[in-house]
Order: structure tokens, then sequence, then C-alpha cells
């Protein structure tokens, strides 16, 4: 899966987690982009993420992430380990 596939999929869960069909994240995006964006709805998107691609964050990737990008560097590093 090519990283602009999964920005598209990571869209369409926060779009669901955030109840806001507007949200457009890029990979420079971060929580304080996105009035939703919250302590609740990040651990419900980071529940659904690892849902969606089968995987488990580690606590350093999901608290040390600065924006989107680096949680999808995260995403495909946990796939290519499969």
């Amino acid at each position: 899966m090519e990283r602009n596939e999964i920005l598209a999929k990571f869209n369409e869960i926060a779009k669901d987690v955030f109840d806001n069909d507007e949200v457009e994240l890029t990979e420079e995006s971060t929580a304080a982009d996105v009035e939703e964006w919250d302590s609740l709805s990040h651990l419900s998107l980071v529940s659904d993420i690892e849902d969606e691609f089968g995987i488990r964050f580690t606590l350093a990737e999901i608290s040390g992430s600065k924006n989107v990008g680096e949680l999808i560097d995260a995403i495909i590093k946990h796939r290519s380990g499969k």
C-alpha cells in the first residue's frame, strides 16, 4: 500500500471519528489543525487506525508523532514487518 493510499484511508477514518466530512488531513496535519481533535478523539482515531491496518502502535509512536506523516511512517514500518 502506497503512502497516498494510507493517507486516503487515514482521512476516511478521521472524517468518521471527528464526525466532520470537511476534514482533509495532509501529512503535515497535527491535532492543532482540527477543531474536533482532542485527547478522546485521538484515542478513537488511533484505535480505528490500528484496527483498519491490523497493527498496534507503540506508546512511543503515539506520543512521539508530531504529525500525520509520522503516524503514516509508523503504519508503513509495522506493515512491512509482517
